[in-house]
């Protein structure tokens, strides 16, 4: 889990460090809905490569954004869903979605 003098002063620019580019803000988007598996993101999120994937989800794990669940199954199933911490982003997705919305009425 990230520290907190790891953090840059500015609220803001912590918050930007989480969610830090484009692929994590649509694995959360993706995420806000239910708990999706791995092929699944990757199907979903168009461009995305598996290094990336994995790269952000462990990321993201690590920061203590998103849970990785594996089930004792064969093949072994591994989900992944928001952490309470990755919840409370909610308003800050339905915000940028508001605006990307009006903007686009806008044009």
């Amino acid at each position: 889990m990230i520290k907190k003098e790891e953090l840059p002063d500015c609220p803001v620019a912590t918050t930007v460090q989480l969610i830090g580019n484009k692929w994590k803000l649509l694995i959360i988007r993706n995420l806000l809905e239910r708990p999706w598996r791995f092929n699944e993101l990757r199907k979903d999120l168009d461009g995305i490569s598996q290094k990336v994937l994995t790269e952000s989800l462990r990321s993201m794990e690590s920061d203590g954004i998103i849970t990785r669940t594996v089930y004792p199954e064969v093949p072994p199933r591994v989900e992944y869903s928001l952490s309470e911490l990755g919840e409370s982003m909610r308003p800050i997705l339905d915000a940028m979605a508001v605006f990307g919305n009006n903007l686009k009425d806008s044009l």
